[in-house]
């Protein structure tokens, strides 16, 4: 069953017009200031009137011959809500795609199904027992929303600091920041960041001398689903990404390489697509190539591997304890 859905946002000598093809009234006059929470919203109606079993969704881009990415491994993960918007921000589309698919895709973020829901669950609902290990594909998920709503040159800095804002935040886009999480993290009172984060219109700029820090997040389409606990949780791992661990007196481009390659360490093995981790370290591949070279180096990683002929990147953590042995470079055959 076809589940893509796309709007545009068209300028007007009166203001925006949402253009629908879905739709058979097919243009909606808009606020400027409203135009992009609005076009959000209108594509979460259509989801939300065309509910279907998770048993008979499939990944949309593979319908399409996965023309909406580079080339990567193939479909894989259970299939997601997938938000992508073009360079202009124009243009929406709001699709099913498998895991590996959206995290291939550019300018796009993983829409939590719980916020399309018609109906909230109450407070007094159960809580679902914890999936044990969730927190690295909690991780990876902002991940891959930061590396659409970030600017594609906001620094390694800006961009750990944006994930525990996100991961943090309460269901009014609002996180507190202890000084002692920041001193942790070695960014404490580095207003660059701060500045670098503001500007991309992700969020108001703090005041620096609050204890703790208060962040109000402008960030209209950031996941907040699961509980608030479950996501605090994703942070707190974020901050020592097991197995990959580096040293504390690390650069944030060190810390955010590591984090990235933990949040994909799965079952299936240490591996991921060379384009997506460059995309969501913010770098280049060959920057992104560099920094993995570092991480062996401080004795992070223990070995890693480029297969150029499928995009690939395979990587080895290094022993907890004693000297990294074997390879202290990487194979780029």
């Amino acid at each position: 069953m076809r589940r893509i859905w796309a709007v545009e946002l068209r300028p007007q000598a009166d203001g925006p017009a949402l253009v629908c093809p879905s739709c058979t009234a097919r243009t909606f006059p808009l606020q400027a200031s409203s135009a992009r929470s609005a076009a959000l919203a209108h594509l979460a109606c259509h989801v939300r009137a065309s509910a279907l079993p998770a048993h008979l969704r499939s990944c949309q881009c593979r319908v399409r011959g996965c023309v909406w990415h580079p080339r990567h491994r193939g479909c894989a993960g259970r299939v997601l809500l997938a938000l992508t918007r073009d360079l202009s921000g124009r243009t929406w589309r709001l699709a099913d795609a498998c895991a590996a698919c959206a995290a291939a895709t550019s300018h796009t973020a993983v829409v939590p199904e719980t916020l399309l829901s018609p109906h909230r669950p109450a407070a007094s609902a159960p809580v679902r027992p914890r999936v044990h290990g969730d927190e690295p594909q909690r991780v990876r998920e902002m991940l891959t929303h930061l590396a659409s709503a970030l600017g594609c040159v906001t620094s390694p800095a800006a961009r750990l600091l944006a994930l525990q804002c996100a991961l943090r935040a309460d269901r009014h886009g609002c996180a507190r920041l202890p000084a002692g999480l920041l001193r942790g993290m070695r960014l404490h009172r580095h207003t660059e960041a701060w500045q670098e984060l503001a500007q991309d219109g992700w969020l108001d700029l703090p005041d620096p001398r609050a204890a703790p820090l208060q962040v109000r997040l402008l960030d209209g389409a950031l996941n907040q689903a699961p509980c608030r606990s479950a996501r605090r949780r994703a942070a707190h791992w974020a901050l020592k990404p097991a197995p990959l661990i580096v040293p504390a007196a690390a650069k944030p481009a060190d810390r955010l390489a590591a984090l990235v390659l933990a949040a994909h360490t799965t079952a299936a093995g240490p591996v991921a697509d060379m384009a997506v981790v460059a995309r969501l370290c913010g770098h280049s591949p060959q920057q992104t190539e560099a920094l993995l070279d570092r991480l062996v180096a401080g004795r992070t990683l223990a070995t890693w591997h480029h297969q150029r002929d499928t995009g690939e990147v395979h990587w080895q953590p290094a022993p907890l304890h004693g000297p990294v042995s074997g390879s202290t470079g990487p194979s780029t055959h």
